[in-house]
């Protein structure tokens, strides 16, 4: 990253005014989310852990606070032609949202692979959702297309000044509700939501006195802005992958790209297996349903890296950017979350097709405590030969030693489990 300037240019594309008159905008539209406190995040870093919880936020995420502020600014005849989005669920929802709200027609392309729920939330709003592409990035250009050809006025999820206003609004609120902080973590997809934080935060330094840590997160198979920020240029990833779709995007936003590399901190990336452990600990400990994409940056504390990096994070503002997860995505994520902090262990053995050789396997389980959830066998693979079958079985565990001692376990009366998950 480059060194953080001492103050704001002028040629940035938003200000703390632009931000100032978007949270007047919004005050009779959105939620002042609250912030809540981790005690166990908070004893185990040895500092005080926040989450901004925008998962609580009316549609389930920060994006209705870019769209509305876009969309109440357009003229009236703007209104009139309607608006047109690409979002794989949260932005789809802001703007449908504010769509309503502002009595404007809104059409929304959606990837043929977007969760159920957030497709029928976005339409239950009375949005028009079309399905198209197999990424976002395939249902934006297509967007941007019926946009040029109706004059409908495209609603971009993160590359245009008053979207970035309306997102830089959470900013201003975290330093009312929590003034003592000292560092401030937010997920990063196009970047949007990170950039307006930055503008906000950085402008309200002067008058506060003091410097304030601000980092981005994102998921490392789709993190474009680590090698972007290194070139100082815009570098697209030819591949996302990642269960955190809210902020699966290929290519940074150019407007939030020039106001990260100069007010940022930096940006990590943590991996599916940290992202996993996150939710589980939001859902655990703090009775948070929280999405992949809003909690990366618990993630990135809890994995320590941060930490080792900076040392003391100080007060700590985690943002937790959606809660709109689907519930099949849920119990995905919960089962990896839970084998990632060695609570759930699927091993396969290769066994003798014989009475009492799963009682056998089972004894020995048992005897070193661990609970079989479930059981799968079957003798069809080459790999066998015949009065052999393969064995998958499932058991709640408690921790990664006690995985190792059931595998021992396992060895030790003579079979080879193999670790699936």
């Amino acid at each position: 990253m480059r060194k953080i300037v001492s103050e704001v240019s002028a040629e940035l594309p938003v200000h703390l005014s632009d931000i100032e008159e978007a949270a007047t905008l919004l005050k009779p539209v959105i939620e002042r989310t609250q912030v809540e406190h981790s005690r166990a995040l908070s004893s185990q870093l040895n500092s005080e852990v926040f989450f901004k919880c925008e998962n609580l936020q009316r549609s389930g995420s920060f994006k209705v606070r870019g769209a509305y502020v876009r969309m109440a600014k357009l003229t009236d005849d703007e209104k009139a032609r309607g608006v047109v989005a690409a979002s794989a669920g949260n932005h789809a929802q802001g703007v449908a949202l504010a769509a309503a709200a502002l009595g404007i027609s809104a059409r929304i392309y959606m990837p043929l692979g977007a969760a159920l729920p957030k497709v029928t939330a976005t339409r239950s709003r009375g949005a028009e959702v079309v399905l198209h592409g197999a990424t976002v990035d395939e249902a934006l250009a297509e967007a941007k297309r019926y946009a040029e050809e109706t004059g409908a006025v495209f609603v971009h999820p993160f590359d245009n000044p008053d979207i970035i206003a309306g997102q830089g609004t959470i900013g201003l609120e975290i330093l009312e509700q929590v003034p003592d902080v000292d560092t401030i973590i937010v997920g990063v997809g196009g970047g949007g939501l990170l950039a307006g934080i930055a503008v906000a935060v950085r402008e309200m330094e002067a008058k506060l006195g003091r410097k304030i840590r601000i980092i981005g997160v994102q998921a490392e198979h789709a993190a474009a802005y680590p090698p972007s920020l290194a070139a100082d240029a815009l570098v697209p990833l030819k591949k996302v992958s990642t269960i955190a779709d809210g902020i699966a995007v290929g290519r940074p936003g150019q407007l939030p790209f020039d106001i990260i590399k100069e007010l940022v901190d930096d940006v990590h990336t943590v991996s599916e297996d940290d992202i996993a452990r996150a939710l589980i600990f939001l859902m655990e400990r703090n009775k948070l349903v929280v999405e992949p994409a809003g909690s990366v940056p618990l993630a990135a504390v809890m994995n320590q890296a941060l930490k080792e990096k900076y040392g003391d994070l100080g007060t700590t503002v985690c943002v937790l950017s959606g809660g709109n997860i689907d519930p099949m995505l849920m119990l995905k994520v919960i089962q990896r979350g839970l084998s990632a902090a060695g609570r759930y262990m699927t091993i396969r053995l290769m066994l003798t097709d014989r009475p009492g050789e799963l009682t056998t396997i089972s004894k020995i389980i048992s005897d070193n405590d661990a609970n079989v959830t479930g059981v799968n066998y079957t003798g069809a693979s080459g790999a066998l030969s015949m009065g052999e079958v393969f064995i998958t079985i499932d058991m709640e565990t408690k921790g990664h030693e006690h995985c190792k001692q059931v595998q021992a376990a396992l060895s030790e009366a003579g079979y080879e489990p193999v670790v699936v998950y």
